[in-house]
């Protein structure tokens, strides 16, 4: 049963990415020397497992949602896609297509018309770069310190896109309870490329008797959230946020417009699954802060990224860590939220924005975030 079990893991592992004698659930943890952040990861997706920074009462909880058997991260049916690289397309492509240069509708289909597989909306369209997307493959550590590890992943044409993309993820955490996580990535042909990191925070912890993020303060520096259709694709028009439940310019609770969000998130969800442009460039200043006033944590994010999509887990459901109340408590809606610094979605079926997504060599495409932890003051 066991032999039968492990081959069953290794085996898609093959196909996903050479293991070469690296398990790639094996964990690395990362530890600031100040002991305020301790991070863990592993290979697979170079996916942050667990990270543990002190509440107000300088007690460590780990505040991100995961898995105590880190291989569910390829065999969990729901795929919740747990605080990993995404890519090589974040969030959703419209009907799985698009083309190159970018048209509105690229039909019909031609040389430069290129499908990904789809996996969501009953397959309307493509999430988080297709079925087995770089939060499915094998990365192969290159660098490791006791603060800092990198990854390496190589994309050999997968799920359609067009050419090559090797790319590098490197984590890091700093004294004052600092991680950062870059990615770089280069392509060998035009290719779409718009990443994110999928965390899931609930900065309870699932303590002092919480088990969701809706009393969770969040502040947003945006003006403007993408207006979807029934299955969150872009309609190429913008919402002002004044007035609606998408105003989180000033900070506030996530629910406190909570019965006015059915629908935002598309088609029978409630709450927010929705994509925000900044205001400002907040490569050095944050975009978004988060807070608990029961653990006392504060989150703030800074990054080079243009938007940040919040999803507030509406679909939410498979078993908790133990740390956190599991195996015999699920996390469900609302549980967590996931922040995620991204680019305009879908910008590459919608030409009317102007937004430059195509990566080639001579022109290679960066990510960065910032997220640093204090206490509500």
């Amino acid at each position: 049963m066991l032999l039968q079990a492990a081959l069953a893991i290794t085996i898609p592992l093959m196909v996903l990415g050479q293991v070469n004698g690296e398990w790639p659930f094996d964990v690395t943890t990362l530890a600031a020397p100040d002991g305020s952040i301790t991070a863990k990861f592993v290979s697979f997706g170079a996916t942050m497992t667990e990270l543990w920074v002190k509440d107000k009462e300088g007690k460590a909880r780990d505040i991100i949602l995961g898995y105590d058997d880190n291989t569910r991260l390829l065999t969990d049916p729901a795929h919740p896609v747990f605080n990993p690289i995404v890519g090589r397309y974040a969030n959703r492509i419209k009907n799985g297509t698009f083309s190159i240069p970018i048209t509105k509708l690229p039909q019909p289909d031609g040389p430069n018309v290129y499908h990904i597989p789809t996996n969501d909306h009953d397959g309307q369209d493509t999430l988080h770069g297709g079925i087995y997307g770089w939060d499915r493959r094998n990365w192969t550590i290159t660098e490791k310190s006791e603060t800092s590890v990198t990854y390496r992943h190589f994309d050999a044409a997968d799920e359609g896109f067009p050419g090559n993309v090797t790319a590098f993820a490197t984590h890091t955490v700093e004294n004052g309870g600092v991680l950062k996580t870059t990615v770089h990535a280069s392509a060998t042909e035009k290719t779409p490329i718009m990443l994110t990191q999928h965390i899931y925070w609930n900065l309870d912890a699932f303590q002092d008797n919480s088990s969701d993020i809706l009393s969770h303060h969040l502040q947003v520096d945006s003006s403007r959230v993408v207006e979807v259709d029934g299955d969150a694709i872009p309609t190429g028009a913008f919402i002002d946020v004044e007035g609606t439940p998408f105003d989180f310019k000033d900070a506030k609770t996530i629910d406190w417009d909570w019965n006015q969000t059915a629908g935002l998130c598309g088609g029978g969800c409630s709450g927010y699954d929705n994509c925000w442009i900044y205001d400002h460039d907040h490569s050095t200043t944050p975009g978004v802060t988060l807070w608990s006033d029961k653990s006392g944590i504060k989150l703030d994010i800074t990054s080079n990224n243009p938007a940040v999509q919040v999803y507030t887990a509406y679909w939410l459901d498979t078993p908790r860590k133990v740390v956190h109340g599991g195996p015999s408590l699920n996390y469900t809606s609302y549980s967590a939220v996931a922040i995620e610094q991204e680019g305009y979605i879908d910008a590459i079926n919608t030409p009317e924005w102007g937004v430059d997504q195509i990566y080639y060599p001579g022109k290679d495409f960066d990510w960065s975030s910032t997220y640093t932890f204090s206490l509500v003051e």
